[in-house]
């Protein structure tokens, strides 16, 4: 089944596909491939391959089994515009979207180029909030470019985790805006003008901000457990959504 999420921003994950290729410097301590080979050594159905690229067709069925509307996650474990993910396959995925349009699904993407020659020909479900990465200048921010030329009822970025001050950056069709730092024993450190600079540049541009982590490192620049450092920006919690999404507030 989808499982429910401790992601701050979603309610379950779904992942008709896991597995996935290292891109840019977001992707140098993935989450996601420490977990695959954890679920890997417990036997879990669906990583037998490990973090391996894997299309799991049965998987794609489980949204329609749950009645109560639920914000999805789409492939926590993957990222569905891999280059070797078949449009076809994409499609399989989109037609379940489709058909349950009392869900909504957020499909975030690294492989930002791929957007807007796939929905050209296909065009987004009203109920996806489609989002790409931005970690840094150079990798990150072009992205957003690409995503910007997709016509998506809400358009986001996963600002997470965030390896450098991105300067000045154009919001100009962007909804939503999610920014953490990362976690883990080999976390590197955000510094919290930083973030600042990214907030104050939403509250202009009316975007919605949403702060989801320190992780490691906390605002004063000490490592410890990511709890402890907590989500807090200047003693404030920012869980804005998306503005007419505001039964997820």
């Amino acid at each position: 089944m989808a499982t429910q999420s401790k992601i701050e921003w979603t309610e379950q994950t779904w992942n008709p596909t896991t597995g996935c290729t290292k891109i840019s410097p977001g992707c140098k301590h993935c989450y996601a491939e420490v977990m695959a080979k954890r679920l890997k050594a417990m036997g879990t159905p669906g990583y037998d391959n490990g973090f391996e690229l894997s299309l799991i067709e049965h998987r794609l069925q489980q949204p329609l089994r749950r009645k109560s509307p639920t914000v999805y996650f789409v492939n926590s474990m993957s990222d569905l515009f891999h280059e070797d993910i078949p449009d076809k396959y994409i499609d399989k995925v989109l037609n379940i979207i489709r058909e349950t349009p009392h869900h909504t699904y957020q499909i975030l993407t690294k492989r930002a180029s791929r957007l807007p020659e796939y929905f050209s020909k296909n065009p987004v479900p009203e109920n996806v909030w489609l989002g790409v990465s931005v970690e840094d200048k150079e990798y990150g921010v072009p992205r957003i470019d690409y995503l910007r030329q997709v016509n998506a009822s809400i358009r986001f970025l996963s600002v997470e985790p965030l390896l450098e001050d991105i300067g000045n950056i154009s919001l100009k069709g962007i909804h939503w805006v999610i920014v953490g730092g990362e976690s883990g024993s080999k976390a590197r450190p955000m510094e919290q003008t930083w973030v600042e600079s990214i907030q104050k540049q939403c509250e202009q541009s009316n975007v919605s901000f949403f702060f989801k982590q320190w992780g490691t490192w906390g605002s004063d620049g000490i490592k410890r457990d990511k709890h402890r450092n907590g989500r807090a920006l200047k003693g404030r919690i920012y869980n804005q959504y998306p503005q007419g999404n505001e039964m997820y507030l």
